[in-house]
């Protein structure tokens, strides 16, 4: 990419989103095209193709999804099946019939399968049933990865797709129903801590272990791939390493200073057990992630608290 190069951000306002356009302007690239929902709803193909018609962007970066946890992946499947399928098709679609130099859609490490070997490598993806609490929105995710594959081979395009392991940090959501488990952790033990309960409950067993990646590190790795990268071929983007959910909850409780108990409902669903992206492919391009785990639950927490403090006023 140019510095003068247009460039697209779908989904600016989200987590991932306003973390690459954070990283765009702090390396230089000022001709960003930005635009909310009102502005742009990207379910709507006629506004899409006006859009893409009028501003011709030259790079488009894919970020903009419908996404929540377990709970929020279990109740509403077909949104989550139809949304994510209408936002990309809309996007990669346009950016096909408009020119578009370059595209990278944002996958999931849900999408691979349920009981994947670990870590998870990029060619194992497809080798086997999916988790079925979030199989809508991977099969979603699967589709859109195999979109850019179809058109770059069909039509010669330069549409990539990457990976991210569980991404969290400033601009997470942490509403309880849409919200992913760190965000969602977060908010639980600040809001008990306020009323001063004595304990707190989470679902499972707390055994499954995930991996988690600082959303800036994943912002720098995204415009990394955009000027790097060049494959049809998936590309997984993570730390190398994993954390149980009950070692996860025992860390946020510090940093909240969270002086109850924890306790885990069994009956609930755990999800996948183990969740681990190999990261081989990226880190042999050049790139490693910087930002520790508590380093970015300091920083994600701090995050929280201003905003939550904000809400009040």
């Amino acid at each position: 990419m140019d510095k003068r190069s247009k460039i697209y951000v779908a989904g600016h306002t989200g987590l991932v989103g306003s973390a690459v356009t954070r990283q765009l302007k702090k390396t230089g690239y000022k001709n960003l095209i930005l635009r909310i929902r009102k502005e742009l709803d990207l379910l709507d193909q006629k506004r899409v193709e006006a859009f893409f018609g009028k501003e011709k962007p030259e790079y488009v970066f894919l970020a903009a999804a419908k996404v929540g946890g377990i709970m929020a992946n279990k109740k509403y499947k077909g949104d989550f099946i139809y949304k994510n399928l209408q936002i990309q098709n809309n996007v990669i679609h346009y950016s096909l019939k408009y020119d578009v130099k370059k595209l990278l859609f944002m996958g999931a490490s849900c999408i691979y399968p349920k009981n994947c070997p670990q870590p998870m490598k990029e060619e194992y993806l497809m080798t086997g049933p999916l988790e079925e609490t979030s199989e809508a929105y991977s099969i979603a995710k699967i589709a859109g990865i195999k979109m850019c594959q179809s058109y770059n081979e069909q039509y010669g395009t330069n549409f990539i797709s990457a990976i991210p392991a569980n991404v969290y940090g400033p601009g997470c959501h942490f509403g309880l129903e849409n919200s992913h488990v760190l965000s969602a952790m977060v908010r639980k033990f600040s809001e008990a801590r306020e009323r001063k309960e004595k304990k707190i409950i989470f679902w499972g067993t707390g055994t499954p272990r995930r991996e988690f990646l600082y959303a800036a590190d994943l912002a720098e790795a995204l415009v990394y791939l955009m000027n790097k990268y060049d494959s049809s071929e998936p590309i997984n983007i993570g730390t190398g390493k994993e954390i149980s959910i009950k070692e996860l909850a025992n860390k946020i409780k510090n940093i909240v200073n969270f002086q109850g108990k924890i306790e885990w409902d069994k009956s609930k669903p755990d999800g996948t057990k183990r969740k681990l992206l190999d990261a081989k492919k990226i880190n042999s391009l050049g790139w490693n992630s910087e930002t520790s785990l508590d380093e970015g639950l300091e920083k994600t927490i701090a995050w929280y608290n201003i905003m939550h403090k904000i809400e009040k006023i």
